[in-house]
């Protein structure tokens, strides 16, 4: 067994002792795990650099991770089955999605309970903190990973809102990779104006490795300091080399071995009898890890088991990421390098940049480990360029085939994350970056409890879920982005992006030492894969995918992406995660007075009476097709009559 300790620091009631249904209540155990792996094992030789890191007495290498488990105080009384929240940046995600916790007010705890749909049907949850360089907090949770002595080149980036002089060499605000020689005459920084622009090259004696302090500028090993300012709206990427590698793919391995604890019995598990079935769930960031995780095969333990019966990756795309390389920053996600790689869907594919072929699940398959998973996705993951390609040819000639263990949704219309409790224009995001128009209002939650639902019933019952939903080639839903704009000109004075700027992916060269996780900075780009994204109707919202009433009701058009506002410079191009819900007019003398051609709400509907019946008929339909659940149409109804409320108080 991989986990050798489990030291537990809390152990306590949770939410207050809260009874949930007939499950009852719940406790809640912090500890720390203690991880134990033999880098000569197949399962983990797929790991980059862990057979450099210095071994135990017991020929082992060592190492330690945050765990929060929230189970039932009786375990006879729960269902048997664990939800692994792969956390978000150090945050936890699962419980707040599933139990719909409001996030401009979570009530009380660290991990709310929400409305307790997890808990009343009887899961338990366990968050891992799988992430080297996050900084540990009562609310983060970290992997101390084990260090490779190794040196290598990393690459920054730096995408200003405002003028700054001092950056920290880190994706956000983590652990940066410290710089080896302050006076590294081989460290570069490079400037573009869009992700795909060209280079340019800012002289040496213009930057330097320092930061501002209160009694001035101080070398430093962990800032960049740029005396004349890093420009708003302007891409910066600094190159230099570091010393002691993090093996980051024990991350995977955290994963993976933390799963495999839980479902046996041991004497160190605190879940008694250990649990049948085993799911895992990750969003954004840690999605793009799980589509990782299983191209590297990782779903078989170090004895030979299948770990998880089930994957949720929500909001991924078509990438992977910086989950396993030397030098690598878990948190980026829009530089260049192996998270952008070929291959994107899960069956073995040409690649039409190179000929290889490969497919996500290859691996898996040949191993007999492949879990059956569900993908959502959302209009943001097609518009930043790489949706489309887990399901359509790479040469956008034809959709691909569905397979025996997949499912993949795009939830019509909708952003990156809820939006309610985030910053709206004039306000910087959690990236800095400003929005021009208000964030995208659609809360589609409920589709992803429905999604774990059916997941599970799919693996304990043999009871598929619904088809898969999402743009398609063969019926014209799957357009490119330029057709989609054309579509949304309804939208009066809409400020439309660049589609020249717009982010893609291109065929990715990392250099000579890409086998063992190491890329030659910046990694060198080609020709462009397709990139698709869903049709518009005549009011500008989707017509792929499952379209909540929201979208299929609207008073609003709803995207998936946003412009960078004016004042964060780069106003022709999109904060890729961001969307926007623009209201319809409220009557018709408003919508003559706006020009408005999308007929206006009191013309469509009458009422909010009338509104919430047609709402709650497109509702049905979603929970007749297994979309959404029974118990939740009333939940969505709801949802589309405070969407309806905001529009005539706008």
């Amino acid at each position: 067994m991989a986990v050798v300790a489990l030291q537990i620091n809390n152990r306590g009631p949770y939410a207050n002792g809260r009874a949930f249904g007939e499950v009852g209540a719940y406790e809640r155990i912090d500890a720390i795990v203690e991880y134990a792996v033999d880098p000569a094992n197949e399962a983990n030789h797929q790991i980059i650099d862990l057979d450099l890191v210095q071994k135990a007495a017991d020929g082992l290498v060592h190492f330690t991770g945050d765990l929060t488990l929230i189970k039932p105080v009786d375990d006879a009384k729960g269902n048997g089955r664990l939800l692994t929240d792969v956390v978000n940046r150090g945050r936890n995600r699962v419980v707040p999605t599933f139990n719909l916790v409001d996030p401009s007010n979570p009530g009380p705890g660290d991990i709310p309970a929400g409305d307790g749909f997890l808990f009343e049907l009887g899961w338990t949850v366990a968050c891992v903190g799988w992430q080297w360089d996050v900084y540990r907090s009562s609310t983060l949770m970290a992997l101390d990973a084990p260090i490779a002595s190794v040196r290598g080149q990393v690459l920054v980036e730096i995408n200003p809102d405002r003028i700054e002089h001092t950056r920290l060499l880190a994706n956000r605000i983590h652990k940066p990779h410290k710089a080896a020689n302050l006076n590294d005459p081989d460290a570069v920084l490079y400037v573009k104006d869009w992700e795909d622009g060209p280079y340019e090259k800012i002289a040496r004696d213009r930057w330097r490795f320092a930061k501002e302090t209160g009694s001035g500028v101080e070398p430093s090993n962990e800032h960049i300091y740029f005396e004349s300012g890093f420009e708003r709206g302007r891409i910066y990427h600094l190159v230099y080399t570091a010393e002691g590698s993090p093996v980051t793919g024990c991350g995977l391995i955290s994963l993976r071995d933390t799963g495999a604890f839980f479902r046996e019995s041991s004497d160190l598990n605190p879940i008694v009898g250990g649990l049948e079935r085993a799911y895992i769930y990750g969003v954004s960031q840690t999605g793009r890890m799980l589509r990782h995780f299983l191209y590297l095969g990782l779903n078989k333990d170090e004895i030979g088991r299948q770990v998880y019966d089930g994957m949720l990756p929500h909001v991924a795309g078509g990438r992977r990421g910086e989950f396993n390389m030397r030098f690598a920053q878990p948190s980026g996600q829009s530089t260049p390098g192996f998270g952008h790689m070929f291959p994107f869907a899960d069956d073995d594919l040409p690649d039409p940049m190179g000929g290889t072929i490969d497919g996500l699940l290859r691996r898996e398959r040949a191993q007999g480990t492949a879990p059956k998973i569900i993908y959502t996705n959302t209009s943001a993951e097609y518009w930043r360029g790489d949706g489309s390609l887990s399901h359509t040819d790479p040469s956008g000639e034809r959709d691909l085939d569905v397979t025996l263990e997949t499912r993949t949704y795009l939830f019509a219309g909708t952003q990156h994350a809820d939006s309610r409790g985030l910053p709206q224009p004039g306000e910087p995001g959690i990236d800095g970056t400003f929005r021009r128009y208000p964030s995208n209002i659609i809360d589609y939650r409920p589709l992803q409890r429905a999604a774990l639902v059916n997941l599970d019933a799919w693996v304990s019952h043999g009871i598929e879920p619904p088809p898969s939903l999402r743009p398609r080639i063969d019926d014209g839903t799957a357009v490119s982005r330029a057709d989609a704009l054309k579509g949304l000109g309804v939208v009066p004075n809409l400020a439309q992006p660049d589609p020249d700027r717009l982010w893609m992916l291109r065929e990715t060269d990392p250099g000579s030492n890409a086998s063992v996780g190491q890329a030659s900075l910046p990694v060198k780009e080609g020709r462009a894969y397709d990139c698709r994204v869903s049709a518009v109707d005549t009011d500008g919202n989707e017509v792929a995918g499952i379209r909540l009433p929201e979208i299929a009701v609207p008073v609003a058009t709803h995207s998936g992406w946003n412009p960078r506002d004016p004042e964060a410079g780069a106003p022709e191009q999109i904060i890729p995660m961001v969307g926007f819900t623009l209201f319809f007019a409220r009557d018709a003398a408003e919508r003559k007075a706006k020009e408005d051609p999308r007929p206006s709400i009191v013309e469509r509907y009458g009422n909010r009476e009338a509104y919430l019946e047609l709402a709650r008929l497109q509702a049905g339909k979603l929970a007749a097709q297994r979309y959404l659940r029974a118990e939740d149409v009333e939940v969505v109804v709801t949802n589309a009559g405070r969407v309806y409320d905001s529009a005539l108080q706008a």
